[in-house]
């Protein structure tokens, strides 16, 4: 597709790495991008995306970029502890979030406060990459859930599939250059959670916000894949619980 002007304004630094990692994407994979109509063409809204492979937020980006909705990641710490990537994310306007810390407070207030300012924020809700064996959705954190309630804003599902042929999960290297694999991205319709708002301080109204951004977003990667998902996706804490208790 043609690649559509952004709504909103970037930084320098972002638009020269556009300018930068469009040619070697454009020149690895081919895409099948879809629900581009369901992006809203203004005020701030929230992306919610599914998670398998390092090289998942450029390809979800490279979608919202295409489709004129450059985005703002909630970026896992570590990533800005590794050299040269780390010293440009910042400047790239992405957040670092300090998971089990007081400072992820600190996360959540600068993307409510980029989405009041009418930006895109992208948000894999997951945390980390899916531990689920077949790569489906796992059990999400309550972020995406309290950052919807908090700021009303659109939520807007995004699943995707294709990533793990490139870079698989946990790999630092890509594992297929020889052939273009084909990145399948699509975006839903904003989940609705109206009924929810003004309960951001109830853990019951955050699980089930959390709970249904991740029910639209499986739904996306069933279609995409082709397949029906697991009927309870994968609960990372919950093996950790049963681990222990075999201990």
């Amino acid at each position: 597709m043609k690649r559509q002007p952004a709504r909103t304004p970037a930084p320098k630094p972002y638009r020269w790495a556009v300018a930068a990692l469009r040619p070697p994407l454009m020149a690895l994979t081919s895409r099948d991008w879809s629900g581009g109509e369901h992006l809203p063409r203004e005020g701030g809204f929230i992306v919610a995306a599914n998670h398998m492979s390092e090289i998942d937020p450029f390809m979800v980006a490279h979608f919202l970029v295409d489709h004129g909705c450059p985005p703002m990641f909630l970026a896992k710490s570590t990533l800005f502890d590794i050299p040269v990537l780390g010293k440009a994310l910042g400047p790239l306007g992405q957040v670092p979030v300090h998971r089990g810390t007081r400072r992820a407070a600190d996360a959540l207030k600068a993307a409510e406060d980029a989405v009041r300012a009418g930006q895109c924020v992208a948000i894999m809700p997951e945390g980390t990459l899916t531990r689920d064996p077949d790569l489906w959705p796992m059990k999400a954190r309550s972020g995406v859930g309290r950052l919807a309630l908090a700021t009303r804003a659109p939520v807007i599902p995004v699943g995707q599939w294709g990533a793990q042929e490139l870079l698989a999960p946990y790999a630092r290297r890509p594992t297929n250059l020889l052939s273009r694999v084909t990145m399948h991205v699509a975006a839903g319709p904003a989940v609705e959670l109206s009924d929810l708002y003004g309960r951001e301080e109830d853990p019951t109204a955050l699980n089930e916000a959390t709970e249904r951004v991740m029910r639209a977003i499986t739904d996306l990667v069933a279609g995409l894949r082709g397949e029906d998902p697991p009927e309870e996706p994968f609960d990372m804490a919950r093996q950790r619980r049963d681990r222990g208790d075999r201990g």
